[in-house]
């Protein structure tokens, strides 16, 4: 196949990219800022979107992207940003798509669409859930499927928070907890829900291959309470994790970000992978970190 993919800097995109030319693929990147190479092409959705040459006889385009959720505290100015770092770049690339007539869009999407969904487990036909984070997710996705084109397979890639030593939200808790710094927040029984990077890439790669459409959970199933976490990665580094942070102070600190990201419940299943036969390499917590911090 050849594939176009945007957003192949980041965590997931660079290591989507590397797999998918592993595997035989071509792999062209849309990137923000002037190519530098044959497999580049330069697209702005501000201002001349993306070029028709670089979609030429391209089976499935991968949008990927985004200022990361979790980069600072959600003032007005970088909630803001946030949309905008995905709902008009998910629109240009669809229209693109569709412009293109390209088989196949895979595009970005987040479980921050459940919203807190306490201990059940939120599958691909629920609804969306309340909150900052709810609402953006639901016009990213609509960006997608609203331009796409009647004859695009869209698939919308709700993706949990991806566990790699490399970035993300373990990049980040990883130094804390090899210091003994690590803790649990809030009450620790609030669910979290992740994915190891391996199975985020494979996961996309299998999409891409099959007939699937529409919201699919990118998530795996052994979602568990944030405390039970917060002991696997303290047992993944070899520290105690005796620290503990009232969720009445998380939220004082870190306001609306907190309150979304950490202190809810949010327990995800991926319905629609395992109906479809795909298997995990990281089915559990511990076996995730144990790859993550190899």
């Amino acid at each position: 196949m050849r594939i176009a993919v945007a957003g192949s800097q980041g965590l997931i995109g660079s290591a989507v990219v590397s797999a998918l030319r592993g595997a035989g693929h071509t792999v062209v990147r849309l990137v923000r800022r002037e190519a530098l190479s044959d497999d580049e092409f330069s697209w702005d959705p501000e201002t001349f979107g993306v070029p028709a040459e670089s979609l030429e006889g391209v089976d499935a385009v991968i949008g990927l992207g985004g200022v990361g959720i979790g980069n600072q505290l959600w003032t007005g100015r970088f909630k803001q940003e946030l949309r905008d770092s995905r709902i008009t770049p998910t629109e240009v690339l669809a229209e693109a798509v569709a412009a293109a007539r390209v088989p196949t869009f895979l595009s970005a999407s987040a479980t921050g669409y459940y919203g807190d969904t306490g201990s059940r487990a939120a599958t691909e036909s629920d609804g969306p859930g309340e909150g900052f984070l709810a609402g953006l997710v639901t016009d990213w996705e609509s960006a997608a499927t609203a331009n796409a084109g009647p004859d695009t397979r869209v698939v919308l890639l709700r993706t949990a928070p991806v566990l790699s030593r490399r970035g993300g939200m373990l990049g980040r808790l990883r130094p804390l907890f090899k210091l003994g710094l690590g803790g649990s927040i809030g009450n620790g029984k609030q669910y979290f829900s992740w994915i190891s990077l391996p199975d985020e890439i494979r996961a996309i790669a299998f999409l891409l291959e099959s007939s699937i459409s529409g919201p699919v959970n990118l998530a795996a199933p052994g979602a568990v309470p944030y405390g039970e976490f917060v002991d696997a990665l303290g047992r993944s580094v070899h520290r105690p994790t005796l620290m503990s942070v009232p969720g009445f102070v998380a939220g004082r600190l870190g306001g609306e970000m907190a309150q979304e990201m950490i202190l809810i419940s949010q327990r995800v299943a991926p319905g629609v992978l395992t109906e479809h036969g795909f298997s995990f390499d990281h089915p559990t917590i511990d076996a995730a970190l144990e790859y993550a911090n190899a």
